[in-house]
């Protein structure tokens, strides 16, 4: 017996629909077969058809949300302090079970620990205020580095950052090098605290970190700051700051501070 074997290749217009279900994963086949021909291909309507239910695009699709498309940044240290900050969440459990999260900003100039605060939950406005309070020791940076998460691709950050003129610099979905530096921190801080010792509860926790923040900045040797720590490779000081005597009506000035 001879049988007609049809030459027909749709391996482009798979392509094509893939990509088209990819890109509009709500719309249907109307929608996919005018924007098709629009581009200039000549298939009929009965074959992107008879392509389309072979792929079961018919069928109701499950779809996430998508992140906007992130540039790829090159990972260089500043040479000036509050040039760029990274920050992180790092997650761990007390003695009872219960959760706790860690968010560790670092400056990218000299790798000095500036906060690693704890807590049980940790949302946007929370990050806010650990970035305040930087703001009033140390000033605030012109980038801070992070990646996806929703504490930092929330609105609240965002607007706050706009205000103060901070560009926020995502990374790359599943690229976590791209925060290089930080995750080098948090490897560190892992290794010396988290895994090492049992919490009762997060006042011990913040007793430990303390500690050890302590220790890292003044006496933890980097390879890259010529083996030196980091508040020995580029001390920071406190800016000057003024308060008014109401008892004799002078102004006292306190300068020179280094931020413990």
């Amino acid at each position: 017996m001879w049988y007609y074997q049809t030459k027909k290749d749709d391996g482009e217009l798979i392509d094509k629909l893939k990509e088209l279900a990819e890109s509009y994963p709500t719309r249907g086949f109307d929608e996919y077969y005018k924007k098709l021909r629009r581009e200039g291909y000549k298939w009929n309507r009965k074959r992107v058809l008879r392509v389309y239910r072979n792929m079961k695009l018919s069928l109701r699709r499950k779809h996430k949300k998508r992140l906007i498309s992130r540039v790829k940044n090159p990972l260089v240290a500043p040479k000036d302090l509050n040039v760029c900050w990274s920050m992180d969440f790092m997650s761990d459990a007390l003695y009872d079970g219960r959760k706790v999260r860690t968010f560790n900003v670092i400056d990218d100039c000299n790798r000095e620990a500036l906060a690693i605060d704890v807590g049980l939950n940790y949302p946007s406005i929370r990050v806010i205020e650990t970035l305040e309070q930087l703001e009033e020791e140390i000033g605030l940076p012109e980038i801070l580095r992070c990646d996806n998460g929703p504490e930092f691709i929330s609105k609240r950050l965002q607007q706050w950052c706009e205000k103060k003129r901070i560009e926020l610099r995502y990374t790359q979905p599943g690229k976590p090098m791209q925060n290089g530096y930080i995750e080098r921190f948090n490897r560190f801080y892992r290794e010396d605290v988290l895994d090492a010792f049992w919490f009762n509860d997060l006042h011990q926790l913040r007793k430990l970190t303390k500690n050890w923040m302590e220790e890292y900045n003044n006496n933890h040797p980097h390879k890259s700051l010529r083996d030196k720590p980091p508040r020995e490779y580029i001390p920071r000081f406190v800016k000057e700051f003024k308060f008014f005597n109401k008892s004799d009506n002078n102004y006292n000035i306190l300068s020179n501070l280094e931020v413990s």
